[in-house]
């Protein structure tokens, strides 16, 4: 989950980056369709496309809508937000995923690691302090997104293990371009330069192997535990930003990143608490 955190954040600078000079709806589709490429070579090198059959299971494609929807939305949103705004709502997915997991998967989600997700995300606010004037309606639209990825996430422990990860990410792949596309043929297209291209193709790519790593993370690991780890793009976030553009947190950030520190350790405490001893975990 924590890979996977960094793999979209990265994607996330890319299209944001390339948004500056092209439609929104476009770039998405043309990420979506190199995307696409890149995942069906790796699903024919792996021998996965000879089980092609497996993708008419109709859970695989309502996930694949439910996720091309998120998409649009979200880089909507993030096209007009403060990329801080626009990432401190989207982490409140764990939040939704844990209400999910409750009632629609039975999981026991006790006092305290309720208690330790909350503290997680008031360490997100701290590091991001989100500006009042920066909840518009793209805010509104943003927490629709971020609704739209819990339900994505919760969607993917329905699909059954026998179909392989890759085959799920194909089809989100394909979700999305073929959502991006429909929204363009209202619109005009603008030419695509090299540059542009690159910077897509590399979003691309980072995007494929996060939804790979995130469909792992969500099929393998109890959904409340696996979901705070969505707090560690955050981090990554503030590292690519010293690095890049040398930004430096101020106090209220430090805290929240001890915060998200100390809450996500907690969090992974409890849960060994409930292993048996000389069970391996």
């Amino acid at each position: 989950m924590s890979l996977a955190m960094a793999l979209f954040i990265a994607n996330d600078a890319l299209v944001k980056q390339v948004s500056a000079s092209l439609p929104g709806p476009q770039l998405i589709f043309i990420r979506g369709v190199l995307a696409t490429v890149l995942v069906a070579c790796m699903a024919q090198y792996m021998g996965h496309l000879q089980n092609w059959r497996l993708m008419l299971n109709r859970r695989l494609w309502l996930r694949g809508a439910v996720d091309a929807a998120s998409s649009l939305t979200y880089l909507t949103a993030l096209f007009h937000l403060p990329l801080g705004n626009a990432t401190a709502i989207n982490l409140a997915s764990p939040l939704f995923i844990t209400v999910f997991a409750i009632y629609f998967f039975k999981e026991r989600v006790s006092f305290q690691r309720s208690s330790f997700i909350l503290l997680g995300f008031g360490g997100v606010l701290l590091v991001v302090q989100p500006a009042a004037e920066g909840f518009n309606v793209y805010g509104v639209i943003c927490v629709i997104a971020t609704l739209l990825h819990a339900t994505r996430d919760t969607l993917t422990r329905a699909i059954g293990l026998h179909i392989p990860v890759l085959l799920i990410t194909l089809s989100t792949a394909i979700s999305v371009a073929l959502g991006a596309g429909a929204v363009t043929l209202t619109q005009s297209w603008v030419a695509v330069n090299s540059t542009q291209f690159l910077m897509l193709l590399a979003a691309s790519a980072f995007l494929s192997i996060a939804y790979y790593l995130l469909i792992v993370a969500m099929r393998s690991g109890e959904m409340s535990l696996v979901a705070p780890f969505r707090y560690s793009g955050l981090l990554f976030a503030l590292l690519i930003g010293y690095l890049v553009w040398g930004e430096i947190p101020n106090l209220l950030a430090c805290l929240g990143i001890f915060l998200l520190v100390v809450s996500g350790l907690m969090i992974l405490r409890e849960e060994n608490r409930k292993i048996p001893t000389g069970q391996d975990s």
